[in-house]
């Protein structure tokens, strides 16, 4: 989808629902509104960059996974499986998930301390609790099931092979706002620089272009831009761009059997790509810091001087590895508690956010994009209850803490 596809002026000058955002989470409100038997109103999507070139979206990584360090997130993630499962033979192919909507080479935490082994065990427990097929792996069954590996300083691993490993992220996307359109929201190419606040309601929004539309409800859906927008109604969001590197590489010999998504104690990343290709991510070198949301640069040779060791070292076949693709993309992340902020403010009644995903946005969005749409048509959500992901948590300093972000 190129930018000249989307027009920049809206059909009207009032809207029912207004998103700000039309990447994953914008599109699945829209959409979930859109088939939503209840819901008759009009919806605009508002994207400033209708190609998603520079969105986190964009730079999805294409991960499913269940394990997380809080239940809500174990059950959003489940539900995502589910989603995609039902809808994905309708998705564009993707090179990278060939066998179907969700490629199952699993995901695979390795500890190299006792006391990350106690972390993951207790994070197996409430996986477990919630349905999940985590499993705990001894080392000596590590080497047995992936002998390619180098195990020598690992303690064990933590491993799900059911409804984890990649999807075609992108693809959904495509296949949500296509299907939106078609059921009649309507979405623009443009920017909202200002909006109206009267008392405890936003009564317009203005665009880039001039034109003031008036709204019944707001969505923050800006994913890196969120607190950028929030500012314009006078509220702070937590939540700040932060660097991410990812490469694709190939190697003379390829391994035998798919590559689990490997978090690496290093906290590198990778896993299987294509049929014979590799996909490797990390964050910055130095701090984790926030990041310009327009600096899309290569601040640091992640590749030779971080990536290339790491991966030598717990896979030495891959001493061949040689990159054939690279970009910088960028979380939304919520340096709150490292989780969505999903529902609506405290004060500003008709203001919805659904944004502060911390990397997880592509497999969280249909959960997320479904609760905020039952928010704004039956007052309450319906399928899944994401009150612990409240915005009122923060208000209240109760951050729900993630730990497994990658």
């Amino acid at each position: 989808m190129s930018n000249s596809d989307y027009p920049t002026t809206p059909s009207r000058n009032h809207y029912d629902v207004v998103i700000i955002g039309g990447a994953t989470s914008g599109s699945s409100i829209a959409w979930h509104l859109s088939t939503n038997p209840d819901f008759k109103g009009s919806v605009l999507v508002v994207e400033r960059d209708p190609s998603l070139q520079f969105s986190a979206t964009k730079a999805s990584n294409n991960c499913m996974r269940q394990q997380f360090a809080t239940a809500i997130n174990v059950k959003i993630a489940q539900y995502a499986a589910d989603f995609v499962k039902r809808f994905g033979a309708e998705f564009p192919p993707d090179e990278c998930v060939p066998d179907g909507p969700i490629r199952n080479f699993g995901y695979l935490y390795l500890s190299d301390s006792t006391e990350f082994t106690e972390v993951l065990k207790k994070d197996q427990q409430l996986q477990a609790s919630c349905g999940a097929g985590t499993q705990i792996i001894l080392k000596a069954d590590i080497k047995n099931k992936y002998p390619f590996f180098y195990t020598d300083d690992i303690d064990s691993g933590s491993l799900n092979l059911i409804d984890e490993g990649a999807f075609n992220a992108l693809g959904m996307v495509e296949w949500l706002r296509k299907t939106a359109r078609q059921n009649g929201v309507d979405y623009i190419g443009n920017e909202v620089v200002d909006m109206t606040v009267d008392g405890d309601k936003i009564c317009d929004i203005t665009l880039k272009t001039g034109e003031k539309v008036t709204v019944s409800t707001l969505v923050n859906a800006a994913g890196t831009r969120a607190a950028t927008v929030s500012q314009l109604a006078g509220i702070d969001l937590p939540i700040e761009a932060r660097r991410r590197y990812t490469y694709i590489f190939s190697v003379d010999e390829p391994l035998p059997q798919d590559l689990p998504l490997t978090i690496d104690p290093t906290g590198v990343h990778l896993r299987s790509y294509g049929a014979k290709d590799y996909l490797v991510g990390c964050p910055p070198i130095g701090p984790d810091t926030a990041v310009d949301v327009n600096d899309f640069s290569f601040a640091e040779n992640a590749w030779e001087e971080k990536i290339l060791p790491i991966i030598t070292r717990r896979v030495p076949q891959f001493a061949s590895a040689r990159v054939t693709n690279a970009w910088m993309g960028h979380y939304e992340f919520n340096i709150f508690d490292h989780n969505a902020i999903v529902g609506a403010h405290d004060k500003v009644s008709n203001l919805f956010f659904c944004v502060g995903f911390s990397g997880h946005g592509s497999q969280q969005a249909p959960a997320c994009g479904r609760g905020v749409a039952e928010l704004i048509v039956h007052g309450s959500f319906q399928t899944l209850d994401l009150s612990a992901l409240s915005y009122k948590r923060i208000v209240e300093n109760r951050p729900l803490t993630e730990r497994a972000v990658i």
